[in-house]
């Protein structure tokens, strides 16, 4: 592992551990201060349209003054930003706190932007690979974060959760020392003045939208799924918070555990035959959740989300970078990952009120047709040379 990739995984562990806090407390510490009860979850809506907006900050900050200074800025902005969040929970103010969740959302579209300066650290034939090593400090994260926020949420005694983020004030601050040690690639030039093709003519390359869908409707339909999860076991089905959590807990983990593999199985098979097994592995979900409605089918519903998410989402980056040319770089990293995490936002936000019209199997049955269009998408380009081949 080279240096640079070395920074970012260990960057990685600390800086996405803002995630999970954010879905584990914003919705707990909303309900204690927001004035009205049903805006208790606008603070994780908040944060998720900060990451749609970030991904375009991210990349034109950092075609500008380079990846290293730009993951900096982001550490110290997350950092102070915790704090804020964990004043405004002293304050007893709501709206301050929801400033504060978008832009610690906006801290997190810095931290996404690893795996593609991940990617150019090495060569491109090695990127899924990268990028899988990337996606597995997620592991570390997911269970670092919530337990340090959970152990520290009562440190300030007079005020519940002001520790946990504080706590996280020092986790997103870690980065910003980390990468002082990191080394901008010799063969960016930031200061380029041609920024290569537009939006449209990116999109209208068939491998390059394969690359943006397989991602974006593949995150559509997890976050769909999994945010609907807890409602629909532990509210509907009556299950325990037990069970609910152990469900949630799988299906994260089964998010990163691939990643072991992922990018060795794209460099021997190739990116389609990877992006049908996530097919195959949603499809398998939607079968397993329209059978029945006890544990195990949730269980291992989330599982086979879990690996599906990851596979087309760690082939659809990798893809990504093999299809544009250096200078429009920035601009095609900011586009997709502005689509992603835009219609992520979606799914996640539609998914309690889709619950609460429908069913879970309907919601199921509702992904179908998502499926079918990242499918369209694979078949249209499969003929089709990426731009680093021609």
């Amino acid at each position: 592992m080279n240096k640079n990739l070395y920074l970012l995984t260990l960057s990685q562990i600390f800086s996405f551990t803002a995630a999970p806090v954010t879905v584990f407390l914003s919705g707990i510490v909303g309900s204690k201060i927001s004035p009205i009860q049903s805006l208790s979850t606008l603070p994780i809506s908040v944060s998720i349209i900060g990451i749609a907006f970030g991904a375009i900050i991210a990349t034109k900050l950092m075609s500008l003054i380079g990846r290293k200074a730009g993951f900096i800025i982001a550490s110290l902005v997350s950092s102070a930003v915790s704090i804020l969040a964990a004043f405004s929970i002293m304050e007893q103010n709501f709206v301050m706190y929801c400033i504060a969740n978008f832009f610690i959302g906006i801290g997190m579209a810095f931290t996404h932007q690893y795996r593609f300066a991940a990617a150019e650290s090495v060569e491109k034939s090695k990127a899924p690979k990268a990028i899988s090593i990337i996606l597995l400090g997620g592991i570390v994260s997911a269970f670092l974060g919530p337990s340090l926020a959970n152990y520290s949420k009562d440190i300030v005694t007079t005020h519940l959760y002001v520790g946990s983020y504080l706590s996280l004030a020092i986790l997103t601050f870690i980065p910003s020392i980390i990468f002082l040690f990191y080394k901008n690639n010799s063969k960016l030039n930031y200061n380029e003045k041609s920024s290569g093709r537009s939006y449209m003519e990116l999109i209208s390359q068939p491998k390059f939208l394969q690359a943006v869908v397989a991602s974006a409707f593949g995150y559509a339909i997890m976050t769909f799924l999994m945010t609907a999860t807890p409602i629909s076991m532990h509210v509907m089905e009556k299950m325990s918070l037990d069970k609910t959590s152990i469900v949630i807990q799988f299906h994260v983990a089964f998010m990163f555990l691939p990643s072991l593999i992922t990018g060795n199985l794209i460099k021997k098979y190739g990116h389609n035959i990877i992006m049908y097994l996530g097919l195959i592995m949603y499809s398998v979900t939607i079968l397993i959740s329209f059978l029945d409605q006890n544990f195990y089918n949730y269980l291992f519903a989330l599982i086979f989300l879990g690996i599906g998410w990851n596979f087309l989402f760690i082939s659809g980056t990798s893809l990504l970078v093999l299809n544009y040319k250096e200078e429009e770089k920035f601009k095609a990293q900011g586009f997709n990952d502005f689509i992603v995490y835009s219609i992520h936002a979606i799914g996640s936000l539609s998914a309690g009120v889709f619950l609460m019209l429908t069913n879970w199997k309907i919601m199921n049955i509702f992904c179908i047709p998502i499926l079918l269009i990242i499918l369209f998408t694979i078949l249209r380009a499969r003929n089709q040379k990426n731009l680093s081949e021609i």
